[in-house]
């Protein structure tokens, strides 16, 4: 037993040198709010806080200090790489109502959007079946 014991290391040693590099699982990391070009049109001078919350959702940093101003910080990495995507939109209010809006805005993927074609509900008579 004490003579296997030795051959079992050297051999299970040996054979981690004939497999492939092994890492580990990298997974994407998101923090912050995604903000797409969409949500951003959506927005309209004059426009109220709760309006506009309801439009981008809930501000990351929302500042005490500077209770005119709220930011939504977005940073992401993705998985296997050491790139960095960092992108932030601030809104600025006056008098409880959207005055501007400065950052970047990153651009909404293909997949994401919504069909254009509007959606309409069908009529209560008996317009079914025409074209």
């Amino acid at each position: 037993m004490k003579r296997i014991l030795p051959l079992v290391f050297a051999f299970s040693t040996a054979a981690c040198s004939y497999l492939p590099n092994l890492s580990p699982h990298r997974m994407e990391i998101q923090q912050g709010n995604f903000v797409s070009q969409e949500m951003v049109g959506q927005l309209r001078p004059g426009m109220t806080k709760d309006q506009v919350r309801y439009a981008m959702g809930t501000p990351l940093v929302a500042d005490l200090f500077h209770g005119n101003r709220w930011d939504y910080v977005f940073i992401r990495q993705r998985a296997n790489s050491a790139e960095v995507e960092q992108r932030r939109i601030s809104v600025f209010f006056e008098q409880d109502k959207l005055a501007r809006i400065e950052g970047a805005v990153v651009e909404a993927s293909p997949s994401s959007v919504a069909p254009a074609t509007p959606a309409v509900p069908a009529a209560a008579g008996g317009d079914r079946g025409k074209p």
